[in-house]
């Protein structure tokens, strides 16, 4: 089936969160927590690696909105619900409809950050691949160094499958990084 034709909810809820598809106008929020974040942000993300305009974070809400609609990748972002307050950015990555199979891949605004809000929100965010999308299989990979990335998929009962060596360059381009690979399939 095309990807195209698949209907499915385009937010939902958790118990304190509502995570939902990025949508134009979302970049003045977005744009606040990467620069409040930008020191956490840099070791792990290649976009983290100088501060980006308001108007480039906007653009590149609009294009993942587009990439949304078309089914080619799902970011979501996570609101605090009853504040409405921006909170984090993740979603489904590296989508294979034929499995299906999806990556969830997330960030935090810092200073939401040690409040159990990325947990909650991966949990909910693995629960609707499964459960809406039909996964087959959610990946979650991450730096072996990022230790705070790792505690999030290990709380929620991924399995570590491996640990890839020397597979990706760091984001600094100063050396080699080797990536744990972390998996739930049904």
């Amino acid at each position: 089936m095309n990807p195209l034709l698949l209907e499915f909810p385009t937010e939902f809820y958790t118990e304190r969160l509502l995570i939902r598809m990025p949508k134009p106008g979302d970049g003045k929020a977005v744009f606040a927590a990467i620069k409040a974040s930008l020191a956490e942000l840099k070791p792990w993300l290649p976009f983290a690696q100088q501060e980006p305009s308001e108007q480039q974070v906007e653009i590149n809400i609009r294009e993942a909105y587009i990439k949304f609609l078309n089914r080619e990748d799902l970011r979501l972002h996570v609101f605090h619900r009853d504040s409405g307050a921006f909170i984090a950015s993740s979603g489904l990555h590296r989508i294979d409809w034929h499995v299906p199979k999806f990556e969830i891949g997330y960030w935090i605004d810092s200073r939401y950050s040690g409040k159990g809000y990325m947990t909650e929100a991966v949990q909910g965010i693995t629960d609707f691949a499964f459960n809406e999308l039909k996964a087959r299989r959610v990946e979650i990979r991450c730096d072996s160094k990022n230790v705070k990335s790792r505690k999030i998929p290990e709380r929620l009962g991924f399995t570590l499958e491996g640990i890839l060596k020397n597979d990706a360059v760091s984001v600094d381009g100063t050396g080699l990084r080797d990536t744990c690979i972390y998996a739930k399939v049904k």
